[in-house]
């Protein structure tokens, strides 16, 4: 009986450390580093597929970067300007993430909380979808929503 109780203790501590106890360490991990937009779709929230608009950012505005580090320090940096006379500023602040629900939550300086539903997270790719200021932007009635893809 006591060789069956150790085998059935044995057997539970190995299938409980085979679970991935450190997914939200695993995806902060791919989060961490600099990432540049590459898009913004709106996409309507009926179907959740049709693209209502894209806005590619072109000349300065394509060099802005957002960065993230594990210590859930984020900093975006704006680059505006026209041609080659382009001009930057930084802005700090924090960030949490829920791994289990895939929302980010970014709080930079001076300005709200902005959480995002994290939509593909991967070394080489993100999706964020806005979870504020939503609205309805082709007038069906029904609230769109935003997107914004990135690429390292």
């Amino acid at each position: 009986m006591k060789k069956y109780l150790l085998l059935f203790a044995f057997s539970a501590l190995a299938l409980s450390s085979c679970e991935d106890d450190d997914v939200e360490g695993f995806e902060l991990d791919m989060l961490k580093g600099q990432w540049k937009e590459t898009k913004e779709e709106v996409i309507s929230g009926k179907d959740n597929k049709t693209v209502l608009n894209t806005v590619v950012p072109t000349g300065c505005n394509a060099k802005s970067t957002t960065e993230f580090r594990i210590d859930y320090y984020t900093a975006y940096t704006a680059v505006t300007g026209i041609g080659t006379n382009c001009t930057s500023s930084t802005t700090e602040g924090t960030y949490t993430y829920d791994a289990e629900k895939k929302i980010l939550v970014i709080k930079l300086d001076n300005d709200n909380e902005r959480a995002f539903k994290v939509d593909i997270l991967s070394n080489s790719e993100m999706r964020l979808m806005e979870m504020f200021d939503s609205i309805d932007y082709n007038g069906d009635q029904v609230i769109d929503f935003v997107y914004r893809s990135y690429k390292r």
